[in-house]
């Protein structure tokens, strides 16, 4: 718990202070936000030229203080079950966090450069979140774990990916073999990245959306690892069967602690926007903690504020090429109500409740199947 707690201080404090220096470094190179002004948004006005990219910070803290975890790992009296050297875990979620980031900076850039709202083409990005998702996602289902305890005996050999589908748990009538796991990876990667992208656009919407989604992991996976059928000291029936689960949790605290730090800066009136950058590297971190944590079907539940912002702009587009009619004033969601006279505080504070209400039902679920299974 101590690495686990280092880290997030540590990302909190690195992006706090980190995120003035952001902003003043990218309104010096003039990386304003392009703000289209014909949509008629209230949220637009005054917003054109405020730094973006900001996703840079957040993304570096958590590389940062999964380091500085790793340094606090090493006084574990537990080490030999902690897995003090980095893992392949670490390496998927925080390549996914990394390289989805690194999409979305290119979009970033390219908006930046051309003065427009329009940066890297739909088929680009899409093409980066395949091979995102398809790069990690073979590794994570093809190198299994060699962790062995004191004896030199293999204690885990599971890979950070399962080639069955999970909810609370793998469910083995729902095996589905490494390529189609491989498939599964890049489409939770592709849905979730613009799950995240499309809840950005109000002040602190997606920042204050994911560090309650990341909290919940941290939690989920800090619990698997107290009950860890690796550990030899844990010797109930009813353990969980996943890789390196402390080097989950670290990561998903550290992004928690590291979005909470850009909060500060993000919410209303911000100071900075994350951009495609960092919309993208969270999207990408949350479908790694799916994966890692074999809560895949769990997601949905877990992300419900990303699912519904996500189905308001299908619904939209289904029902314009249809039938010529939109069914939202405006999509996403969050900016139908604010066509409809909320103001940007109100619907970022109710969205925000809820997706903690999304994340309250899914930890519900998750602790209730534990209990469920020690009856």
């Amino acid at each position: 718990m101590r690495a686990v707690i280092v880290a997030i201080g540590v990302a909190f404090l690195i992006s706090l202070f980190c995120t003035p220096i952001a902003i003043k470094v990218f309104a010096r190179l003039k990386a304003g936000q392009p703000i289209r002004s014909n949509l008629g948004l209230a949220s637009n006005e005054g917003k054109k030229g405020t730094p973006t990219m900001g996703g840079v910070v957040f993304i570096l803290a958590t590389v940062i203080a999964y380091v500085a975890g790793h340094l606090a790992l090493t006084t574990l009296p537990d080490a030999q079950i902690a897995q003090v050297e980095p893992t392949i875990t670490a390496l998927v979620l925080l390549g996914l966090m990394v390289f989805s980031g690194a999409v979305g900076f290119i979009d970033d850039f390219l908006k930046v450069r051309k003065r427009h709202s329009g940066g890297l083409n739909k088929r680009g990005k899409l093409a980066g979140q395949i091979l995102v998702g398809a790069v990690f996602g073979a590794v994570a289902v093809y190198f299994p774990s060699s962790m062995t305890d004191v004896s030199g005996n293999a204690t885990n050999t599971e890979t950070v990916g399962s080639t069955t589908l999970s909810f609370i748990r793998d469910v083995p009538a729902l095996e589905i073999g490494k390529i189609g796991a491989v498939i599964v990876i890049i489409m939770v990667v592709m849905a979730a990245t613009n799950g995240v992208n499309l809840t950005d656009g109000l002040d602190g919407l997606a920042t204050g959306a994911s560090v309650m989604v990341l909290a919940a992991y941290a939690l989920i996976a800090f619990w698997q690892y107290r009950h860890w059928c690796a550990d030899p000291n844990y010797t109930e029936s009813y353990c969980y069967t996943v890789r390196d689960p402390l080097e989950i949790a670290l990561i998903a605290g550290a992004a928690a602690g590291a979005c909470v730090g850009f909060l500060w800066w993000n919410t209303s009136p911000a100071r900075i926007f994350m951009g495609d950058t960092g919309a993208l590297g969270l999207g990408g971190l949350i479908a790694g903690m799916a994966m890692s944590t074999r809560t895949i079907l769990l997601l949905p539940i877990l992300g419900g504020l990303f699912v519904i912002i996500t189905m308001s702009v299908v619904i939209q587009i289904i029902s314009f090429r249809t039938t010529g009619k939109r069914v939202f004033r405006m999509s996403p969601l969050q900016h139908h109500f604010e066509l409809a006279g909320w103001s940007e505080v109100n619907i970022v504070v109710r969205f925000w409740i809820i997706a903690g209400i999304g994340v309250a039902i899914a930890l519900g679920l998750f602790y209730s199947e534990f209990l469920a299974a020690v009856s």
